[in-house]
């Protein structure tokens, strides 16, 4: 049996004489569409009629959400290059392509690699075909090498997801506490503001939220353009040890946050600093799969991909009993989104009064009782202090050392670097 092979080769004369070297053998694939532009491939991989395509490095408009649709689509690529075009395999690599070979490769050479990554990629199953909004069947492997540099390895950071329910628990104020003491630990963090319903991770510290930050970067993730350096040039320093990448200036702009160009980011982003802290948007619903039948805009996705890749999720409730019954139905919408995640739950500003009787017993019972959860952590609130800080664009460590609020996600920060409290307290008092 043959594998049904599409095309999609930008020089006319060697895709004819491919054909024709591929028809002459019976090497196990047979070509069934030349398409003509990447609209007409993708398109025709929607069909279900092919399952692999040979395309052009220099094939226009040919981004990393193409490579995602394809694969959503069971069809793998293998991608064709000019002979000693390194510019071109390198920009295929950080598309995120395995199977690259030079366009004067033999029809022997070529069709075995047409199988291999056959063989190899993951079939879809009939959950995602009938699902194919779903934003985590639109990412497509990585290589396991750095996108920016195949012959590089270098030491992966760890991604913490700072998640929380409707409401305005305090998810931003957590995350930039939590980037900042981080930081003050002498550990290398990152801040990335990943919220598409409203990031002001920007406003909070005080920065120009005109620069391009992760828009931009995921613009040239999604295009194969981003290396190591070019997201550290869009990195703002706040200090020598803590960067943040800004979010969307406008929650309409959602769309450039594409899941697979995030996920591209966060993968960089862990040899960018020793700990990524990312803000996260609330909503985890898929809303697209009840309206569309084929490839959707994926509002959530960005949020979903972060939550798939992080290496801790916190999930940050407020404390009073609004908050906190959003804190247990957002937990159970946690699990049945990302299966497996075990979240470190966050209940802030914590408060005599919040709840009837003895606030942490009450709520630590709640949350056992409802949801499970039998490991809360609590930061107390410190109005005054979390005010003079977001008045002067400063952090809370800045603004106020000994707040309570600041105290205890510093507590957090010691545990995610293994340090011991104790230390932990005598590097805060010698800023």
């Amino acid at each position: 049996m043959q594998v049904p092979v599409l095309t999609a080769v930008t020089d006319a004369v060697w895709e004819a004489q491919l054909l024709t070297a591929l028809e002459r053998g019976d090497l196990g694939i047979r070509v069934v569409r030349r398409c003509v532009d990447l609209a007409d491939l993708l398109a025709t991989a929607a069909t279900g009629q092919a399952r692999a395509v040979l395309l052009s490095a220099d094939l226009r408009r040919l981004d990393r959400e193409a490579l995602g649709r394809l694969a959503v689509s069971g069809v793998a690529v293998v991608g064709l290059v000019p002979p000693d075009d390194e510019h071109a395999e390198r920009h295929l690599r950080q598309l995120g392509l395995v199977h690259v070979l030079s366009a004067d490769t033999t029809p022997t050479e070529l069709a075995g690699a047409v199988l291999e990554a056959v063989r190899t990629a993951a079939p879809p199953s009939s959950g995602q075909r009938r699902a194919v909004a779903d934003p985590r069947t639109a990412l497509p492997l990585l290589p396991d090498q750095d996108a920016g540099d195949p012959d590089v390895e270098l030491q992966a950071g760890k991604v913490v997801a700072v998640w929380g329910p409707t409401g305005a628990p305090g998810r931003t104020t957590v995350a930039v506490t939590l980037a900042s003491e981080l930081a003050g630990l002498g550990s290398a963090a990152l801040l990335i503001d990943a919220d598409v319903y409203g990031g002001v991770v920007a406003q909070v510290l005080g920065l120009l939220d005109e620069a391009p930050g992760l828009a931009a970067a995921a613009r040239l993730a999604n295009n194969g353009a981003l290396d190591l350096p070019a997201l550290a040039g869009l990195a703002r320093a706040v200090t020598p040890t803590f960067l943040v990448l800004s979010g969307i200036s406008r929650a309409d702009r959602w769309p450039e946050l594409r899941p697979a160009a995030v996920e591209v980011v966060l993968s960089l982003a862990r040899s960018l600093a020793r700990t990524v802290v990312v803000d996260c948007g609330f909503c985890l619903e898929q809303d697209e799969e009840l309206s569309y039948d084929t490839a959707a805009p994926r509002r959530n996705g960005a949020t979903l991909a972060v939550l798939e890749a992080a290496d801790v999720v916190y999930a940050v409730g407020s404390c009073d009993p609004v908050a906190l019954q959003r804190l247990v139905r957002g937990l159970a919408e946690l699990r049945e989104a990302v299966p497996g995640v075990q979240p470190r739950v966050l209940v802030n500003r914590l408060r005599p009064g919040g709840v009837p009787g003895d606030v942490e017993k009450e709520v630590r019972a709640a949350l056992s009782r409802y949801a499970g959860v039998e490991s809360v952590t609590f930061i107390p609130s410190d109005v005054v202090a979390l005010d003079r800080a977001l008045a002067a664009g400063r952090t809370l460590g800045e603004a106020a050392p000994t707040s309570p609020a600041r105290l205890a996600v510093a507590s957090l920060a010691a545990d995610l670097l293994g340090v011991t409290p104790a230390r932990s307290r005598r590097r805060a008092r010698g800023r």
